[in-house]
């Protein structure tokens, strides 16, 4: 296949996340994922059993109903209902929470339901030791009376995943549990009619203990996805639209001057465009930007600020944030799904439903881990039958077959990924998904781009030096801005913003610029008031074959040794000033490049400076590592150059705009923005609310969400590993002991019930 023909099926993929309902365990994500990659169309697939999501990338043949069909044929069901791209994230957040509602409420009822049969039945069982209670319940025909609804309704789910399980030729932690309680059930029911010992208390009991394990598990994992119906609700429900009196159509050209209604509508009414206003204390209906009036917004539900952000005409409003004080009306820039808090929600619930590198270990043991249980356990019956224990030998089988969950592996990583995501999403921190979570705790080195990351971003002009322009003139200082701003008329650079800034407070008029010409990462050139000028770094100078005189040399050291830009102005060839330009260190970066260095993080800066000014500014920042003169399309060649030489993991902090090859380069890609479409697309880690501290927010949710999983997983892993030989018999020999097979049944639904338990204890950590 050629490029073009690559290029072409890439884009043509699409991705959707979708929730799943009735998953038990780690093996039925695995079941589904197997299904869902068998569809025609489907390019790849993900099921994650912690979040309950499915992520599927797929080609446009593909609708929702082909993947709900390949899920409900499982047993299981899709939230996927209308095609998949149509779906709305928050009718779909919905659904799934009336669904598990549903699925709570019957767990609940089928759990009150067999744990009464089932303490009826252990009673009748040991009629010895509970002699005070009537024969009758003693009788063999009234326990398997009592034991076929707890084992063919309340289990009934059991049945059904082992035989979706066996046609895809898959075996499930349920397919275990319908085995060892039909066995137990099969030969009890034979003794009923036949004569032996009778087990029904085991199948019944090993059932409920299950179905309230489950049930105990599900009402624990749904405080673990609490963040998106958070950030849902920070929605607001109706906009106050503006619309043209008489007419009543929608005032999209708007002008202050007309004569306008105001009506509330529903928010899926707003369209682009659409006029609104917002008083105090109103939440902002969505993304936009001002037209009149000056406003402070709380930002915090979205960006993670603290303190309210003043806004004023022309700066842009984010949905979902509060009003503080002024009123103010906006256009509509975005709607609906294209919202930044609709991108948000999306990102986390992608986030939550991804996978960690950490947990492939996890899957490929599951993935062995049922047959060999399976094998463990007919290993175990014919053992103790040919040591000749017949009743030790089915009793350790179904001990065997109980006690080995996979579900505990299957919890242990995406448990902690969820609230780590969730909680970062509080803070202003989005990760985009699982990897990035891992991969941050193993960066040894940090990559700061300077400009608009560790600096303020807001340069401001300092000095302005005019060289003798003639032999018998010079020019003025205001001259010398006046060209200089005229060459950067309609420049979105943070420099020639600067000068244009210089220029307004100056008064001074702004001439058009003709014959301009842009040298990326060096300056611009062209016409004023018909002569020819040069405006830019050395590498500018240096290609137009400018010279810098001795006597310029070291005025310009001088300002580049105090941490100033210099940007040279020159006629023709001829060298006529200098203008500098100063960018302060954000608040907080010293302690962030202190707080790495302690954490063994090298750090470094990247920057277009000069190599005097670059050293300046990392010298006041504590930075020891510079790379400066680094052209804007050279940033991303740095980056792969360092870890090839360094051969560590590295990250690489930036803006998220101007920096996304070199945060899509590194190891892992931190943007400092908000939220924009090329930050979200490159960036691993998304910093909404610009704060630089967050880097080390971030790192540290990194390092302590990898701590919380590797307890998990030694958890789980231990669990299995201790209890299986213990189930199987080997402490008989030495203390005489075996392990009943409803306490199996407990310790299995322990141990999922713990490792959630240990994840939700992220949300209560100080980070």
């Amino acid at each position: 296949m050629d490029k073009a023909s690559q290029k072409t099926k890439k884009e043509t993929v699409r991705k959707v996340s979708f929730p799943v309902i009735g998953m038990h365990c780690a093996s039925c994500a695995r079941l589904i994922e197997r299904r869902l990659k068998r569809v025609p169309g489907v390019v790849s697939c993900s099921v994650n059993y912690a979040s309950e999501q499915a992520v599927v990338e797929y080609t446009p043949e593909v609708g929702g109903k082909d993947l709900s069909d390949a899920v409900s044929e499982l047993g299981y069901k899709a939230i996927l209902e209308k095609e998949v791209e149509k779906e709305s994230l928050e009718d779909i957040e919905k659904i799934k929470e009336e669904e598990k509602r549903k699925e709570l409420d019957d767990l609940k009822i089928k759990v009150v339901f067999s744990s009464i049969l089932s303490i009826l039945i252990f009673l009748g069982s040991f009629p010895e030791w509970f002699g005070f209670l009537p024969k009758f319940l003693s009788s063999s025909f009234v326990l398997l009376i009592l034991a076929t609804p707890v084992q063919f309704w309340a289990g009934r789910k059991f049945y059904q995943a082992t035989w979706s399980g066996l046609r895809n030729r898959a075996a499930s932690m349920d397919t275990l549990v319908a085995i060892g309680t039909s066995a137990a059930y099969g030969y009890s029911l034979f003794s009923t009619f036949f004569g032996g010992h009778l087990y029904f208390d085991t199948s019944s009991v090993i059932i409920t203990l299950i179905l309230l394990g489950r049930y105990l598990e599900a009402k624990a994992k749904m405080h673990t996805s609490s963040a998106i119906k958070r950030l849902l609700g920070l929605q607001a429900k109706t906009a106050r639209a503006l619309f043209v009196k008489a007419e009543g159509f929608k005032a999209k050209n708007w002008n202050k001057d007309g004569k306008y209604e105001e009506k509330d509508i529903p928010i899926e009414s707003l369209e682009v465009g659409d006029i609104i206003r917002v008083r105090p204390g109103e939440k902002i209906p969505t993304d936009g930007v001002i037209i009149e009036g000056l406003s402070s917004i709380d930002e915090s539900m979205v960006t993670g600020e603290s303190l309210p952000v003043d806004k004023k005409i022309g700066d842009g409003v984010i949905g979902g944030t509060i009003n503080k004080t002024g009123s103010f009306i906006f256009r509509a820039t975005k709607v609906g799904s294209q919202t930044m808090l609709s991108q948000i929600v999306k990102m986390v619930a992608e986030a939550q439903s991804s996978k960690a590198p950490i947990q492939r270990l996890a899957d490929t043991v599951s993935s062995y881990f049922v047959p060999i249980v399976l094998i463990l356990a007919v290993l175990t019956f014919v053992v103790w039958y040919d040591l000749g224990y017949p009743k030790e030998a089915f009793v350790n089988m179904i001990a065997t077959l109980i006690i080995a969950c996979p579900c505990a592996m299957g919890l242990a990583t995406p448990t902690a990924i969820m609230v780590a995501t969730g909680k970062g999403a509080e803070k202003g921190i989005l990760v985009k998904d699982a990897a990035s979570l891992e991969i941050a705790k193993r960066a040894k080195v940090v990559v700061f781009d300077k400009t608009g990351t560790l600096t303020q971003g807001k340069p401001k002009v300092t000095d302005i030096l005019p060289f003798d322009y003639s032999s018998s003139s010079s020019m003025g200082i205001n001259d010398l801005l006046q060209i200089a701003a005229s060459l950067e008329k309609g420049s979105e650079h943070a420099l020639g913003e600067a000068i244009l800034e210089k220029a307004k407070v100056e008064k001074l008029e702004v001439k058009e610029a003709e014959e301009f010409r842009s040298h990326p990462g060096m300056g611009i050139e062209g016409k004023v008031g018909g002569r020819f000028y040069v405006l830019g770094n050395r590498n500018l100078l240096n290609k137009k074959g400018i010279k810098i005189e001795e006597k310029v040399e070291r005025q310009v050291n001088k300002l580049e040794e105090e941490g100033k830009t210099v940007v040279f102005l020159a006629e023709g060839k001829k060298l006529i000033g200098v203008i500098a330009i100063a960018d302060v260190l954000k608040n907080g970066v010293k302690e962030v490049i202190k707080g790495l260095n302690k954490r063994g993080i090298e750090t470094w800066m990247i920057t277009g400076d000069s190599q005097r000014v670059a050293k300046a500014i990392a010298k006041k920042a504590g930075i020891q590592n510079v790379l400066a003169e680094v052209l804007p399309e050279q940033k991303a060649e740095k980056v792969k150059e360092l870890k090839g030489v360094q051969e560590k993991v590295v990250a690489f902090v930036g803006d998220g705009v101007n920096d996304a090859p070199a945060l899509a380069s590194a190891d892992i890609g931190i943007a400092m923005g908000t939220g924009t479409d090329v930050a979200i697309e490159t960036a691993g880690i998304i910093l909404l609310n610009r704060d630089i501290t967050s880097v080390l927010t971030a790192f540290d949710l990194s390092r302590i969400t990898l701590s919380v999983i590797k307890q998990n997983l030694f958890w789980a892993f231990g669990y299995n590993v201790v209890l299986i030989p213990v189930a199987m018999g080997i402490l008989y020999p030495v203390f005489g002991l075996l392990l009943n097979p409803a306490l199996a049944a407990f310790a299995m639904a322990a141990s999922s019930i713990s490792v959630v338990g240990n994840s939700l204890r992220l949300k209560g950590m100080k980070i």
